[in-house]
């Protein structure tokens, strides 16, 4: 039997603001040093008597990502309490969102190999995340430091059927939140996660399978082979004749493969109830409006874009796309270039030099040394084949550490080629006379031998010889050589 599996995905997006979500404390990144329940207070501490306020940019924010995502914003929506047991959360519930949340009803067009789809968002709301429990020898230990910082939802409708479409979804879904300014895209530290529900029916099926629930993925790998394992899971649990179970499931990188957490909850498990604190949140058409204008140019605008105005092919456009510094920098490149370098060659150079460089070093465009003009000069070097490409790529390496312009790192390292008439000339001579078997082999007809000779001219050189014009002179002092000899 033929299976299709039905996938939804919950992102979980930190939202960028400067303090928490009910309460005044900043909001800090934890870079290791940070000592934990530092930034806390009586509200994000649920100390008796105190109360919480919503996060008036954070509300924003959860607008203006709605409004990309075509959703309806609500005129006036409502926090709850989410009667959950969470260790990691002093007041032992989390104050969500529910019945009415912040919006409803948008979508997010993805593009894979397959196609164009639309994904429907169910909905978008505002809520707390939670504290970090620190697991020693001696117990556990909770740090609070985390707990009431803004976190965004967004739940997609089931309309995801592979693999692909799950990754592209998150992919584009990420993007649009970094061009946003919501969240940083940080999946590494936890700024972006991930909860992907599964089932599967067979081909042709009206009813929705039994699902389960993947809980805190935080990489696009992470992602896509834990929906992966997780599908072929249940269709080899079908095809045995058992039946599935509707659970909360964790994922192991190591293993490649699912866990039981526990049994999965339903909504009523959660008994939701209006927070009796918060007075519901008014958003005005007014306020909609203003936000409206204000958002910025999307990934999957700019790379149309870039398709269209610069000939790029859809690859290297959504990949130049996906962050707004890079869209930026590839654009001033561009600006610099003047029409003297093609687009395409510079799209080349940033999505695979340049991106291979940031993960080595682990630099973001921000911190790069290499201006814009700079890699301009460093292509026409190329073009003008006063370089070649190997030796392009060694000096935009010394170009990102030392932040020199290409002619000087050119120099320094040695690999200008030299197009000088008389050395080219002089260095074929040279090599003329130190192989007159392989000369007189050319001159008898074997034409291969030529490469061999030319490859002599650039060990002679160290390689700085322009290899087409080595060999030329090679050509015309051999042809020298015939009539003389």
């Amino acid at each position: 039997m033929s299976y299709e599996a039905i996938i939804g995905l919950e992102v979980h997006a930190q939202v960028q603001s400067r303090s928490k979500m009910y309460c005044a404390c900043p909001v800090v990144e934890d870079t290791g040093d940070l000592q934990p329940n530092t930034y806390v207070c009586p509200v994000c501490l649920a100390l008796p008597g105190s109360l919480p306020v919503v996060n008036r940019r954070a509300v924003e924010l959860g607008v203006q990502a709605a409004l990309a995502l075509h959703c309806t914003v609500a005129p006036e929506s409502v926090f709850a309490r989410k009667s959950y047991f969470y260790p990691d959360l002093p007041k032992g519930y989390q104050i969500s969102q529910y019945d009415l949340p912040l919006a409803t009803d948008g979508y997010l067009e993805v593009q894979t190999g397959a196609g164009a789809n639309r994904i429907r968002i169910t909905r978008v709301h505002l809520e707390e995340d939670t504290g970090k429990l620190i697991h020693q020898q001696d117990g556990a230990w909770v740090d609070y430091n985390r707990a009431g910082v803004p976190l965004l939802e967004i739940v997609s409708a089931p309309d995801l059927r592979t693999v692909e479409e799950v990754r592209a979804y998150a992919m584009m879904l990420r993007a649009d939140l970094v061009a946003l300014g919501v969240n940083s895209g940080d999946m590494e530290k936890g700024a972006l996660r991930f909860e992907a529900n599964v089932s599967v029916r067979p081909v042709g099926a009206a009813a929705l399978g039994t699902r389960t629930e993947i809980k805190n993925l935080n990489s696009f790998r992470a992602l896509a082979r834990a929906v992966e394992a997780e599908v072929q899971r249940q269709i080899a649990t079908l095809e045995s004749g058992r039946s599935i179970e509707q659970q909360t499931l964790g994922w192991d990188e190591a293993r490649g493969a699912t866990f039981v957490m526990r049994g999965k909850e339903h909504a009523h498990d959660y008994r939701y109830f209006p927070e009796p604190d918060i007075p519901p949140v008014q958003v005005s058409a007014a306020w909609i409006e203003t936000l409206r204008a204000a958002l910025p140019e999307l990934p999957a605008a700019r790379v149309q874009r870039f398709i269209t105005t610069y000939g790029l092919r859809v690859a290297e456009a959504q990949l130049l796309s996906g962050e707004s510094s890079v869209a930026a920098y590839f654009e001033a490149v561009m600006a610099a270039a003047d029409g003297t370098v093609a687009a395409q060659d510079i799209a080349n150079w940033i999505t695979g030099e340049f991106f291979r460089l940031f993960k080595e070093h682990h630099l973001s465009m921000e911190q790069c040394r290499v201006t814009p003009l700079q890699l301009v000069r460093l292509q026409q070097l190329r073009q003008m084949r006063a370089l070649s490409s190997t030796a392009a790529k060694a000096v935009l390496v010394e170009m990102f550490q030392t932040g020199e312009v290409p002619e000087v790192a050119s120099e320094r390292l040695g690999v200008l080629q030299l197009s000088d008439g008389v050395a080219l000339q002089n260095w074929a001579e040279r090599v003329i006379a130190a192989n007159p078997t392989q000369v007189a082999q050319y001159l008898s007809g074997k034409s291969a031998v030529l490469g061999w000779l030319v490859g002599q001219i650039m060990a002679t050189s160290q390689g700085r010889a322009n290899p087409q014009q080595a060999r030329e002179a090679l050509l015309t002092a051999l042809e020298r050589w015939r009539s003389t000899s």
